[in-house]
């Protein structure tokens, strides 16, 4: 069991800080048609991203605390097969260890691990951008499901990862 969890963490470990990961704003996608049932409610965005001002001394307006994750409605595939998807998260602490957003994409049988980003926990909403090569075969433009995870390694010697927040949405690719 040991030896299972072991390799489930060096996996998320490894597709969170994958080389073409990168941090920053999402310009140029929206999210309007977001799937309903998310834990963080359209109340809460503001051109497609979620507002600070819908969070008071780190409680959502309903009196919740609470990291949150949200998965833009559309991604893109460039000529290269470069995907990239993004979307907005917030988390609370990292004093207990690194916190990354992490995505999959999932497009008809073929399911691949895009980037993972470095979180900043600090209370307030960011953007996430993850992207990465996928080829043989490439993803094509169309419909495509995104599951992204927002996980904190913690732990003395191997890390173990601790998932604070997770969001099944589908997508469009672009």
């Amino acid at each position: 069991m040991r030896v299972r969890l072991v390799l489930a963490a060096a996996a998320l470990l490894t597709a969170a800080v994958a080389p073409l990961a990168h941090a920053g704003g999402a310009d140029g996608h929206h999210t309007a048609d977001r799937p309903t049932g998310s834990h963080l409610h359209d109340s809460n965005l503001r051109d497609g991203r979620f507002t600070d001002s819908h969070f008071t001394d780190g409680h959502f307006t309903d009196g919740h605390f609470t990291d949150g994750l949200f998965v833009d409605a559309y991604g893109t595939v460039a000529d290269d097969s470069t995907v990239t998807l993004s979307g907005t998260y917030r988390c609370l602490d990292d004093s207990a260890g690194p916190v990354f957003v992490s995505s999959t994409l999932v497009q008809g049988d073929r399911s691949t691990g895009i980037g993972g980003t470095r979180a900043v926990c600090d209370g307030h909403l960011h953007t996430w951008t993850n992207s990465s090569v996928a080829k043989d075969p490439a993803y094509v433009p169309g419909a495509a499901r995104v599951e992204a995870t927002l996980m904190q390694l913690s732990g003395t010697g191997l890390p173990l990862p601790r998932f604070l927040a997770t969001e099944k949405a589908d997508v469009e690719l672009r």
